[in-house]
């Protein structure tokens, strides 16, 4: 029997089917909906986690300026405003209730900045046809070409660069987006960005369409192409 192919495998462990038959599990988002380039808008939507080294800057203070580390809980330490709750929060958040919390009782119209130093606590799962499969920290925003290039790149024997998937959790709901990796290359599409938690899997050349062993079992499912 012809296994399939890693990017058909890992598209029915994201929609719960190779654990058993029933369709009930979340499916793969519809190719209908709308679509933004690796189904985020920018780096902004980056949440803060747990050992993220972060860089805050309030313009003209100098004691309340510098790299702070987001404890294990999730919190950071600050002058003047003491405990705040980091994990969860977009950077532009984070900077909006320190700049909140300054303006009570300390500051005038604070402007503060919130940037990612270190992403410590993001990690992405890159399998398929690459050199070195496994799992991977993210250090700062990551797009799709640098997250395949921390594998070791695709396995040049058998990658099919035309079928990449990028899997993603969104609440209750799992998407898969198939990009082709060789346009990206080449300068023709644009380089998705990639976020913890996510699963890349380069197709293998040789194996079946992912396309057509969408029959039978898989038909119901559908997914992304951004372009």
């Amino acid at each position: 029997m012809k296994r399939p192919s890693p990017l058909v495998t890992a598209l029915a462990l994201a929609a719960g089917l190779w654990a058993g038959p029933s369709l009930a599990a979340a499916q793969i988002a519809t190719a209908g909906a709308p679509v933004r380039s690796g189904g985020y808008a920018d780096a902004a939507d980056y949440r803060i986690g747990p050992q993220d080294m972060l860089e805050i800057n309030v313009f003209q203070v100098k004691d309340l300026t510098g790299p702070v580390q987001v404890d294990s809980r999730g919190n950071i330490l600050l002058p003047l405003i003491g405990q705040v709750r980091a994990a969860g929060r977009t950077p532009d958040e984070l900077s909006q209730f320190i700049a909140a919390e300054l303006s009570k009782n300390f500051m005038n119209d604070p402007r503060v900045t919130v940037s990612i130093k270190d992403a410590s606590s993001q990690r992405v799962t890159i399998d398929g046809a690459v050199v070195q499969p496994g799992i991977y920290p993210l250090s700062g925003p990551t797009t799709l070409l640098q997250a395949v290039a921390l594998a070791r790149g695709p396995d040049p024997r058998v990658a099919n660069l035309r079928k990449v998937a990028v899997f993603r959790a969104s609440g209750a709901q799992r998407t898969a987006t198939i990009y082709d990796l060789s346009k990206i290359r080449s300068g023709a599409a644009p380089d998705p960005q990639i976020f913890g938690n996510d699963v890349v899997v380069v197709d293998t050349s040789g194996a079946r369409s992912f396309m057509r062993d969408f029959g039978g079992p898989l038909s119901f499912l559908s997914v992304f192409r951004p372009y």
